[in-house]
């Protein structure tokens, strides 16, 4: 028979009592296993130097009214500081201010240290303001970007140059200058086409004001014109063909810019009013009364004032025995007297309907030495060309401008800038 040892029951309660504890101590670890609490610790430094003065600025626009004592008065320049100048040399500068002038105040803590007067986008004046006031006149640089638009007329010309991308300033322009060739109301014909390449000057990124054109070319109805600008010594600025030739002649082709012609020159025709057989020496143009009735030429005023059927009338002497008549105006303009010299554009008086008319309109007549000649048809005298001595340089500047506008024609749905050299 085999025998058992007796285990001594001292070590069995000795390893009872072992694993209780090793179970207890397992059971608290479990619960206590949490990430530890986040301790915040902070930085401190002192800072030796701390800044009590920087610098800011103030910027104000001029309203209509005011004037620079009061302005000065808001920003609290000092009386002694004002004093100092308005006793600048050019003060008058600084006190001729406009209102949408900005000006600008600039401060060292609470010293004022500038006052800067932006007069518009290329000019300004800066005044430094410390132990001596100083002023100085600034002035932009210009850049000029030269751009090219052209296109094909399809539904008007003003419609269709918009769409080019040709700023509103620029048809104007364009019709102006091809303006004695062609009619813009009664002349454009669908198919008809334009380019022109046109300056706009900039400065500091912003447009400074409307372009002004280089060269444009517009075909109507089969004829190509081409205009150049060209500048003189003198910075007389004009427009000349490819021979030289004035764009603007020496008479413009109708003297009111918006109207209809109601009726023809006739020397047959039937007199409205008076239902006889009398010839109409001229053309008339029918427009609402008030609308301003400009001078087809420069010239001299020989009569202004209350004459027979035609009412208020102006009578113009020009030069080579050229002289134009006004009928039925409402009104003279203020300026126009016997003697006075009136320049080509010049508006002479106001469309009204005295005299033997039936509504208002315009009577127009245009007359060479004593033959009077239908204005619609005649071919108006060029205004003076260019000189001899000034041919060649028109010619290689014409070439240069023509190539380019040649070349970039070809990229017409195109919009192309370049900075001038």
């Amino acid at each position: 028979m085999i025998g058992f040892r007796k285990v001594p029951t001292k070590l069995v309660i000795s390893i009872f009592f072992f694993l209780i504890a090793l179970i207890l101590l397992l059971y608290l670890d479990l619960n206590s296993d949490q990430p530890p609490a986040e301790e915040e610790i902070i930085y401190s430094e002192s800072i030796k130097d701390i800044p009590v003065e920087v610098a800011s600025q103030q910027t104000y626009e001029v309203k209509d009214g005011e004037i620079l004592s009061i302005i000065f008065e808001k920003f609290k320049v000092p009386l002694n500081t004002q004093y100092k100048i308005y006793s600048l040399k050019d003060a008058n500068l600084i006190t001729n201010i406009r209102p949408g002038n900005k000006i600008i105040f600039s401060y060292f803590g609470d010293k004022l240290t500038n006052i800067g007067i932006v007069k518009d986008k290329l000019s300004s004046i800066e005044i430094s303001i410390g132990q001596k006031i100083e002023l100085r006149k600034i002035r932009n640089t210009i850049e000029t970007i030269s751009s090219y638009a052209g296109g094909t007329i399809s539904s008007s010309f003003y419609e269709d140059a918009l769409a080019s991308g040709m700023p509103d300033s620029v048809i104007m322009d364009l019709a102006y200058i091809f303006g004695w060739d062609i009619d813009f109301v009664f002349d454009i014909r669908e198919g008809d086409t334009f380019s022109v390449i046109y300056e706009t000057p900039y400065s500091k990124g912003e447009k400074i004001k409307n372009g002004d054109i280089l060269i444009a070319e517009f075909t109507n109805q089969d004829k190509t014109y081409v205009a150049n600008r060209f500048i003189d010594q003198d910075g007389k600025k004009g427009y000349f063909d490819n021979n030289g030739e004035n764009m603007q002649k020496a008479f413009l082709r109708a003297p009111l810019e918006f109207s209809y012609i109601s009726s023809h020159f006739n020397p047959n025709r039937m007199h409205p009013v008076l239902h006889t057989i009398r010839a109409h020496n001229g053309v008339d143009y029918a427009a609402p009364t008030g609308s301003p009735v400009r001078a087809t030429g420069s010239g001299s005023v020989e009569f202004v004032g209350v004459r027979n059927g035609c009412g208020k009338e102006i009578v113009l002497k020009h030069t080579n025995d050229y002289s134009t008549r006004y009928c039925h105006l409402n009104k003279f303009e203020n300026k126009v007297k016997k003697g006075k010299k009136v320049m080509q554009g010049q508006v002479i008086g106001y469309v009204g309907s005295t005299g033997l008319a039936t509504g208002p309109h315009l009577h127009y007549e245009f007359k060479i030495g004593n033959k009077h000649t239908d204005p619609v048809k005649i071919k108006l005298p060029s205004a003076e060309p260019l000189s001899n001595k000034l041919k060649l340089d028109f010619d290689i500047l014409f070439e240069k401008n023509k190539l380019m506008l040649d070349d970039m024609s070809k990229f017409t749905n195109q919009n192309i800038s370049y900075k001038n050299e």
